[in-house]
């Protein structure tokens, strides 16, 4: 499902910003999204989004745009078929032996105390993921898509273990300028496969990285402004992609007669790491341009407010991707459902959890099903929002 954007005058070339959240594999349904817009443009068009922000997996995606930036299509076609074709061995290490040696290592380190030489880090091995990304994403080539012009900046959000802060690594234009809030800063850099490591290292499921002289770890940690960046760099407009289901009824509560399960708990920790700041700072902004719409324009300036209208639109399932995963689970790898079984995960409220470690082309595919099929019940909007005419054929169909 989609929001329709508050409209305000807009610049006449206005710098629209795409934002992507984290989710694991979630994020095969902001593929989806992807390719809809991808067959909305003319064939070869450039990069409608001058501005990209990602963040976890959405920080991988949005590599891959920002790296195929003077060919938009092809970076989604590329994106399409990793996605389209998905195992979990890509990820993480889920075969018995990997699975046994993690387990171990954890086990050792309870038994001991902590004493042992090289304690656990992480419960799943990532190294597959990595490999996978040093071979698909060659991220020297973000320079040359800005050096082109086909793109102002990209950034990448990650959490910072020992400052505590929300991290945003840009790569852009020559006037952009770094920036410092409350506990969240904006540090120019070069973008490299470690930074999206970093930004997509799930806490207690995937090992931190360390980029310069810190440990980082999922961006989606403290990240309390998640549309902060793209304002930052100079976004006039903002398109969302979600991976989370929207609605405008409050889920219902219900008497629990059983104590959660670790994986009920561990869903619940990353729904409110990946998805609940999102929805708040968008909430957030939207009351902020209606304040701006009734105040006359003299009046602000009169005052000093830096403040400025930003149009923002979201795209966002219109189906419980927890749902989704449920009738997919079982194609995990036999030691993956072990692990995951033995923390309740394919118990009654588990599948969140599974939901984001289901990197299965048969659970992407469905997701990115979804994606495309949101996008274009919305495609009005979104051409409206992107500034685009309907394809000339698509035209001549519906005449």
């Amino acid at each position: 499902m989609a929001n329709a954007p508050v409209k305000f005058p807009s610049p006449a070339t206005p710098k629209v910003a795409l934002i992507m959240s984290g989710g694991g594999a979630r994020a095969a349904y902001q593929v989806g999204v992807l390719k809809a817009i991808a067959e909305l443009l003319p064939d070869g068009a450039k990069n409608p989004f001058p501005i990209i922000c990602g963040t976890s997996a959405g920080a991988i995606n949005g590599a891959a745009l920002a790296i195929y930036a003077t060919h938009f299509q092809e970076g989604v076609r590329r994106l399409t078929m990793i996605w389209h074709n998905f195992q979990v061995h890509q990820v993480y290490r889920a075969d018995a032996l990997g699975i046994m040696a993690s387990g171990g290592h954890w086990l050792a380190a309870l038994l001991s105390g902590g004493l042992g030489k090289r304690n656990p880090r992480s419960l799943l091995d990532r190294s597959p993921l990595s490999h996978l990304l040093n071979r698909y994403l060659p991220c020297e080539k973000i320079q040359e898509s800005i050096d082109a012009g086909a793109l102002h900046a990209f950034s990448v959000a990650a959490s910072g273990y020992t400052s505590g802060q929300s991290v945003n690594f840009f790569q852009g234009a020559k006037s952009l300028t770094p920036w410092k809030r409350a506990r969240r800063v904006g540090s120019a850099a070069e973008i490299t496969v470690e930074h999206l490591m970093a930004s997509s290292a799930i806490p207690f499921i995937f090992s931190a990285v360390k980029i310069n002289r810190e440990y980082f770890g999922d961006g989606s940690m403290r990240q309390v402004s998640p549309l902060s960046p793209a304002l930052h760099l100079g976004a006039d407009r903002v398109l969302v992609i979600g991976v989370r289901q929207e609605s405008e009824e409050q889920p219902p509560r219900v008497k629990a007669h059983d104590y959660p399960s670790l994986a009920q708990i561990a869903g619940h920790v990353l729904n409110s790491i990946f998805l609940d700041s999102l929805e708040v700072d968008m909430e957030r902004l939207q009351r902020v341009n209606q304040t701006l719409k009734v105040i006359p324009a003299e009046y602000l300036s009169e005052g000093g407010v830096s403040l400025r209208p930003v149009e923002v639109m979201a795209v966002s399932p219109s189906e419980d991707l927890a749902k989704i995963a449920e009738r997919h689970a079982h194609r995990l790898p036999r030691p993956v459902r072990y692990l995951l079984r033995g923390i309740g995960a394919f118990n009654r409220n588990g599948s969140n959890l599974v939901s984001y470690l289901l990197f299965d082309k048969s659970y992407c595919r469905e997701l990115m099903a979804l994606g495309y099929d949101d996008a274009m019940k919305n495609k009005e909007h979104l051409l409206d929002f992107l500034n685009l005419e309907p394809k000339k054929q698509a035209m001549k169909e519906t005449a």
